[in-house]
């Protein structure tokens, strides 16, 4: 079987053509769409044979917290009809390296031994977008054995601040 980033390239390369300017709204729609399709029970629901593409849709459109636009209805249809609902995920994925590459971002992932606040996250935005060179679109994830600190991951680049790295450095430096 093709990988799913293979099959998943077309259908994000289309729908980001088809966006315009409208990368934000497609974004947010698409990650809802493909939160809802991760969900097992859904996909074999969908890969049931007794199930309908128009039964498929409905379902999918009815646990949407947001009536979708057209432009979602009538990609969730194609990918509805072309069997490639477990794909969604994928090309979310795909779908936001594309935007973030022409809006000249990157998604970052802030883990933290506690919940970070509106203030501080603001804070913390700009030193983070200087030091790697980019706006970063950032998420913060709660990481307890942290313990203080936080851990920030941009793509391949990782920038650990925390409490646990620190004490593992110096865990290094003293066996050797």
């Amino acid at each position: 079987m093709a990988e799913l980033a293979t099959i998943a390239r077309p259908y994000a390369d289309a729908l980001f053509k088809a966006s315009g300017s409208d990368l934000s709204g497609a974004a947010a729609w698409l990650d809802e769409l493909a939160a809802i399709a991760a969900n097992v029970q859904l996909q074999q629901f969908a890969d049931n044979p007794g199930v309908t593409a128009s039964q498929t849709f409905d379902v999918i459109s009815g646990v949407a917290k947001n009536k979708l636009p057209q432009a979602a209805q009538n990609f969730l249809r194609t990918v509805i009809d072309n069997g490639r609902i477990s794909v969604l995920p994928e090309i979310a994925a795909q779908f936001r390296v594309l935007k973030n590459k022409q809006l000249g971002s990157s998604d970052a992932t802030v883990y933290s031994a506690f919940a970070l606040d509106g203030a501080a996250l603001a804070d913390l935005t700009p030193t983070l977008e200087k030091r790697f060179g980019r706006k970063l679109n950032l998420k913060v994830e709660i990481e307890p054995s942290l313990i203080g600190g936080v851990r920030v991951v941009v793509g391949d680049e990782v920038l650990d601040t925390s409490i646990k790295a620190r004490l593992e450095q110096m865990k290094v430096a003293l066996i050797s």
